[in-house]
Order: C-alpha cells, then structure tokens, then sequence
C-alpha cells in the first residue's frame, strides 16, 4: 500500500492522507482519502473525527456493505492504538 499525506494542521490536529496505490483500491478506486481531527472534549479528554472520501474509477459504486466494512478495519486499528497510548502513557 502507497499513501500520501495530503495535510497536517499542527494547530488544528487535522491529519489527511490518501491511499493511492495497493490491495485496498481494488483496481476500482483511484484513491481513498481519510481526515482525522481531535477536539478537546468539554470532560477532558479527546474527541477523535475522522471521514473518509472514497474517489471511485468510471462507473464504479462503493456499497453500504463495502463502506461499513471500511469503517470496521479502521475502527479497529484506532482501537489498538487507543489500547497501546492508554498502557503507555509517556510514549
């Protein structure tokens, strides 16, 4: 998989990167992009957004199937990470 950073706001804490090449297109995506934002949340903490645009070869339709499946994988991974940060503090 090839990504591609497309923006990082230090002050804001939005991140925006791009799949542009890999398994993950298919063949059937050019590029899939995802925007994650962190807000301070009013009971401390974070409140982590993230969106994802899917930008699709011809006449290609992405499925609700396809989509919530996405969301799953990505949930996944930024539940280990959470896993990883909340065990190590200081890292």
């Amino acid at each position: 998989m090839k990504e591609k950073v497309e923006a990082l706001d230090k002050d804001k804490l939005v991140y925006r990167y791009s799949v542009i090449e890999g398994d993950a297109l298919m063949n059937k995506l050019e590029k899939i992009t995802y925007e994650t934002k962190l807000e301070a949340s009013p009971g401390g903490g974070s409140i982590c957004k993230t969106s994802s645009k899917y930008y699709t070869i011809g006449d290609f339709e992405i499925t609700e199937e396809g989509i919530k499946a996405g969301k799953e994988k990505a949930l996944q991974i930024f539940k280990a990470v959470e896993a990883y940060l909340l065990t190590n503090p200081d890292q």
